[in-house]
């Protein structure tokens, strides 16, 4: 349950600094950004694995950290494809 929680927290602060940084505005409310930021751990997880060979792994500076570049990704395509529509 502890590990629902973390990840529930990391999302919310992932998801919330990358709306704060990414330019432009983004809808969604509270629960899109905590989806968002939770799909961005997960993105920048796997991809600081892969390229970097760091993980998420917690709630410490270096998770969210590649959390929020994960989440920023995610936002930056989802324009791309809303865009396109």
């Amino acid at each position: 349950m502890a590990n629902l929680l973390t990840w529930l927290l990391l999302g919310f602060i992932a998801g919330a600094l990358a709306k704060l940084i990414y330019p432009g505005r983004q809808g969604g409310g509270i629960f899109a950004t905590t989806l968002l930021g939770i799909l961005g751990a997960m993105v920048g997880g796997w991809l600081g694995t892969v390229l970097l060979g760091g993980a998420v792994t917690g709630l410490n500076l270096t998770s969210i950290i590649l959390a929020v570049i994960g989440a920023m990704l995610l936002i930056f395509l989802w324009g791309v494809f809303t865009r396109a529509a």
